[in-house]
């Protein structure tokens, strides 16, 4: 026996913590016993490592409920039923709820047991999935395998130079394995980020740690010309000893994946733009907000710099009938950069309009309806693209260099463009950009489209309500006269609420003040109806409860209208007013003296709606000096207040220092309408005069 057996002899048997690890040491199995009814009733110290929970907390509870998730349960308690009526085994990888709410996917060897009694169990051994294939690739690395391995392997001494390459890493190299023998990374493949290559491989010298799936882009001699995509790990060959050996790579080729992940990702960015564009285009149908809002939208997934320019003859609401040939003028509607550049001095300034000829490409775009597509930008494109010589070189020094023109066509009508430029993104716009901008111009353009005849609506609705509606009041016997109408604010809405003063042959003066509900053009060509009317019924000599209740029958004859009226009639010579509501807010009566006062009148149904007909007309004495205010409910209403908090803000405000009458109207108007002002508003204060001779 030689020395070092000896010494070994007198050592004794190793202890158990210098055996070496075995396999199901490294492999952690855990071992899990189910009764008959699945639940557990053996559970091993490596099951709470593997899935985390104690014996006391799995014990006795069914596994398909405490490791399975719910949509998996229905297979676990078919497979759990085969194996126990069976007796055969089954094997797999199956998702496991741990106790941390992580899902781990495990590796199972699943079979029944029986004991002595003739009673059934389930045997199950499990493993994690990760893990088990890790040791399956370390007991794969022999030498025939590396040689049939399809991944790429190669060992590497201390110094890192190649000592072994396999035929896979042959093939993504492009170098033969003779010639990676004695040198290095560097060496061999300088098109790749050697730098941080070689710095992993010497941490992992150092440390003993691997580095696992690595992930690297770049080139090789085996495809020069075109980008590849590895994942690279790193293992510490360590001899008897500890002595090391050196370094062992496997190098995978997950181009293709790469490529799928990027398109995926790609796919899922353009989906994401398209659905907050379904979000954040047409909030309004305000034509500038909504230009402003699709440039938003593209800038900076899209495109660096975005410019929304419509032609200047749609906004005329005739059809554009563009001559393919000819220049076109264009308003600019919206400009938007992805950070602080120059080049958005090269568009053209927001309200401005200008007149471009055939040979620039936005008039090409919007004469012909096609997208215009300049990949990369030359020199000669830049004075078909720019305003001018100025905005050319302006252009040129932001580093322009990928230009798209997408008409804005809706309803079959071209309406103007989306102008994309890319000057700090390096990639020129591609087939896929030029689809995703075609459908975000196009659902845009349905946007603009609707904004642009919306506004041509209200301006049509403008126009016929201060149309129908007295400019100035007439000169009344007994009374001075101060009248406001105050359409929404906020580019909304034109509404049905008018006011009217008709003196009469008898010397009295009816007073009207009537609200349509509803907006638009509709709602302002009833108003005029009504108005009509109610000035004829007037100068019949009706009393104000008949005059509403003929403007009742009217309002039934058009369909689905309802308004709400008040007619005073003022009689100087007797200091009177006679007054009728249909579902008016009531008039404030306040005297010269005194302070104001709601009146309280029977407030009937709005006309048309169908309810009883006004009753009589109240009268009220109204002396020299007094004062009478109808309005309609734009005045007062806000929706986070009740209407007699509002009423009292109404009377509060006309008992402050007595003002003219014009002055009075104006100050009601500047502070008890809601913010926003999403309601018009008639306004009419009358005050008695004394009468002339």
């Amino acid at each position: 026996m030689g020395e070092d057996e000896t010494s070994r002899a007198r050592a004794g048997p190793p202890s158990t913590s210098e055996l070496p690890a075995g396999l199901l040491d490294l492999l952690g199995v855990a071992a899990v016993v189910l009764d008959e009814g699945g639940r557990i009733v053996l559970w091993s110290p490596q099951a709470r490592k593997l899935f985390g929970w104690s014996a006391e907390e799995a014990l006795g509870r069914y596994a398909a409920q405490l490791l399975v998730a719910e949509e998996h349960a229905g297979l676990v308690l078919e497979l759990f039923a085969a194996v126990m009526a069976s007796g055969e085994s089954w094997a797999g990888v199956f998702p496991v709820r741990c106790k941390d709410g992580q899902v781990r996917l495990v590796e199972f060897r699943n079979m029944r047991l029986r004991d002595k009694d003739g009673a059934h169990y389930a045997l199950g051994i499990a493993a994690d999935e990760a893990v088990v294939r890790g040791v399956e690739r370390d007991l794969a690395l022999s030498s025939r395998l590396v040689a049939q391995s399809p991944i790429g392997l190669a060992v590497l001494d201390p110094g890192l130079r190649y000592v072994l390459v396999n035929p896979a890493l042959e093939r993504i190299n492009g170098i033969p394995a003779l010639s990676h023998l004695s040198h290095t990374v560097p060496e061999l493949l300088p098109a790749l980020d050697t730098g941080a290559i070689e710095e992993a491989m010497r941490r992992v010298l150092a440390t003993g740690q691997p580095l696992l799936d690595q992930f690297t882009v770049g080139r090789t001699p085996a495809d020069p010309g075109v980008d590849h995509a590895w994942l690279t790990s790193y293992y510490r060959l360590d001899g008897p000893g500890g002595r090391v050996l050196g370094i062992a790579l496997s190098v995978v080729d997950v181009t293709e994946r790469h490529r799928a992940d990027r398109q995926a990702a790609e796919a899922r960015r353009r989906l994401a733009l398209v659905a907050r564009a379904s979000t954040r285009i047409g909030t309004t149908l305000d034509l500038e907000q909504t230009a402003r809002e699709l440039a938003e939208t593209v800038v900076p997934d899209l495109a660096d710099i975005a410019a929304v320019d419509v032609l200047d003859v749609i906004l005329t609401a005739r059809p554009a009938g563009l001559d393919a040939t000819g220049p076109a003028h264009f308003r600019a509607l919206a400009v938007k950069a992805a950070y602080p550049s120059e080049a958005v001095g090269a568009a053209d300034p927001v309200g401005q309009v200008a007149r471009y000829g055939e040979e620039r490409l936005v008039t090409r775009c919007t004469a012909t309806g096609r997208t215009v597509h300049v990949p990369r930008v030359r020199a000669d494109d830049l004075a078909r693209i720019a305003r001018d010589e100025s905005a050319a070189e302006i252009l040129a020094r932001a580093g322009l260099h990928s230009y798209l023109a997408v008409p804005l066509v809706a309803r079959g009508e071209v309406l103007g463009a989306l102008d994309l430029k890319r000057a700090r993104n390096p990639l020129p716009f591609d087939a896929d950009d030029i689809l995703l901008a075609e459908e975000l111009a196009a659902r845009a353009a349905v946007c603009i489209d609707n904004a642009r005849w919306y506004q041509t609506q209200l301006q049509a609705a403008t126009v016929l309500q201060h149309h129908l509606l007295p400019r100035t009041p007439p000169r009344a016997p007994g009374l001075s006269v101060a009248c406001r109408y105050q359409p929404a604010t906020a580019h909304t809405h034109v509404g049905g609420d008018w006011y009217d003063v008709i003196p009469l042959e008898d010397g009295t003066t009816a007073l009207l003040v009537g609200d349509v509900m509803g907006h638009g053009i509709n709602a302002a060509a009833t108003m005029g109806q009504l108005r009509t009317a109610a000035r004829t019924l007037a100068r019949l000599g009706l009393d104000p409860s008949e005059i509403l209740h003929h403007l009742d029958v009217l309002t039934d004859d058009l369909d689905e209208t309802i308004a709400t009226c008040v007619c005073a009639l003022h009689d100087p010579a007797a200091g009177q007013c006679r007054i009728a509501l249909a579902g008016h807010l009531p008039p404030v009566l306040h005297p010269m003296t005194g302070p104001p006062i709601l009146l309280g009148l029977p407030t009937g149904a709005p006309l048309g709606a169908g309810g009883p007909a006004p009753g009589a007309a109240t009268r009220i004495d109204v002396e020299v000096g007094a004062r009478l205010v109808l309005y309609t409910d734009g005045l007062v209403e806000r929706r986070d207040q009740a209407i007699d908090q509002r009423l009292d803000a109404l009377l509060a405000a006309l008992a402050g220092p007595r003002h003219a009458l014009g002055p009075t109207c104006d100050r009601l108007l500047a502070t008890l309408p809601a913010p926003g002002g999403h309601d018009d508003i008639a306004l009419l204060i009358a005050e008695a005069a004394p009468s002339g001779p």
